[in-house]
């Protein structure tokens, strides 16, 4: 089985231009090709955290939500979101708590896909690298709980190739670097990541960098396709 996994920080739907546009957002998304994608900054961050995206909008597009919103108007908690296209089945999600003293977070996914179930998280992590590395133990501890093949994403807000908060995730996970994503401008970072667990083989990887993504948000989106054995 293969699959298309992507991560994606929509900077609160805002691009380089000032503008909030979800439609564009979800245009990049579409250009994306992938089964199942992590948001961080899906939500507003004051007053109601009202979803950048609207739900209907997402709808129209073929995806499905994971229902993770503490909020009615949110898309997901702390801003990260997860979404996966039909023909996937959600069978549960929960936030994941981390030590922070900002608003960052993690959520996690259980999902079956042609009869595979697997775990996904998505996270924002700190901008402070000890913050970061407790917060990557802390989201290693949860995974620890389960056996499924998993994949975690997000912005891990780590400007180190291969050390940093990143030597946190230990031996079992194999921390791929699809290429910089930040800024989306002139990338010079790669603060985006997908990690992924043992079981999975990463056949190709990228950063998706199309005229609409330079300028849709700050972030590029990052995506790795994955294969499970039979």
């Amino acid at each position: 089985m293969q699959l298309t996994f992507a991560s994606y920080n929509i900077h609160k739907g805002i691009g380089l231009d000032r503008r909030r546009d979800p439609e564009r957002i979800i245009n990049v998304l579409n250009e994306l090709g992938a089964d199942i994608i992590a948001l961080q900054e899906a939500d507003r961050r004051l007053g109601r955290r009202a979803a950048v995206i609207p739900r209907q909008m997402l709808a129209e597009h073929h995806w499905q939500l994971v229902p993770l919103a503490a909020r009615s108007e949110s898309m997901g908690w702390h801003g990260n979101a997860i979404l996966v296209r039909r023909g996937v089945d959600i069978l549960d999600a929960e936030p994941i708590t981390l030590p922070t003293l900002e608003p960052r977070g993690a959520v996690c996914a259980r999902l079956r896909v042609d009869g595979r179930i697997m775990r996904v998280v998505g996270m924002h992590l700190d901008l402070s690298g000890l913050r970061r590395r407790h917060q990557i133990e802390a989201i290693c501890s949860h995974m620890a709980r389960g056996a499924e093949p998993s994949i975690l994403m997000g912005d891990l807000n780590e400007w180190s190739n291969r050390k940093g908060a990143l030597r946190a995730f230990g031996p079992e996970w194999n921390v791929l670097a699809p290429g910089k994503s930040f800024p989306s401008r002139r990338p010079l970072a790669r603060l985006d990541r997908i990690v992924i667990s043992p079981e999975w083989r990463c056949v190709s990887q990228q950063v998706h960098h199309s005229a609409l993504a330079a300028i849709a948000s700050d972030h590029l989106p990052v995506s790795a396709a994955l294969q499970l054995p039979a």
